[in-house]
């Protein structure tokens, strides 16, 4: 028998048997996490979401106010509420995972994320609304006075706007 064997296994096969035992055994080695994008791509990042955000307002903000109009409603309108809620819920959920590290943009990025959400609660009332399973005459009451998304969509505009300007673009107009 040679030295570094065993009976039975041959030398090679020892030697296979030990690499991979190492292998098994060793510790993997972890990277190194990449670095988080710089403070100014962070912003960039968060009001290019946010400009969708406020552009997707104006057709969602006029779908709530047709829920509310009175008379019946045509199919056209209950169609286009389910749009505009998909829209506002693909947003929020973009919004949301946003890699941002720095705390002030963390901040800004978790109320732009409760803005949205306002959005897609009034989306989804104004639908229920609408269009009930059990229509009643409180309904349609409560259904009139649906007029647009309110003061939170004039929020998500604000902070838009606060952090274009941070970034040096400005206010944008009142769409964009």
């Amino acid at each position: 028998m040679t030295p570094g064997t065993t009976p039975g296994i041959p030398g090679r096969q020892w030697g296979a048997l030990r690499r991979r035992a190492v292998r098994l055994l060793a510790k993997p080695r972890r990277l190194p996490a990449p670095a988080p994008p710089p403070r100014s791509a962070q912003l960039r990042a968060l009001t290019a979401l946010l400009d969708e955000a406020v552009a997707a307002q104006a057709p969602a903000d006029r779908t709530v106010a047709a829920c509310g109009e009175p008379g019946p409603l045509a199919g056209q309108t209950a169609r286009e509420a389910g749009r505009q809620y998909r829209v506002l819920h693909r947003l929020h959920a973009r919004v949301r995972d946003l890699p941002l590290t720095e705390a002030d943009l963390v901040r800004a990025q978790e109320y732009a994320g409760r803005l949205l959400s306002y959005g897609q609660w009034m989306m989804r009332e104004a639908m229920d609304l609408a269009f009930p399973s059990n229509p009643r005459p409180s309904v349609e009451a409560a259904r009139l006075h649906l007029n647009g998304l309110g003061r939170p969509a004039d929020d998500l505009r604000r902070l838009r706007d606060a952090l274009r300007s941070e970034c040096g673009d400005g206010p944008a107009g009142p769409g964009h």
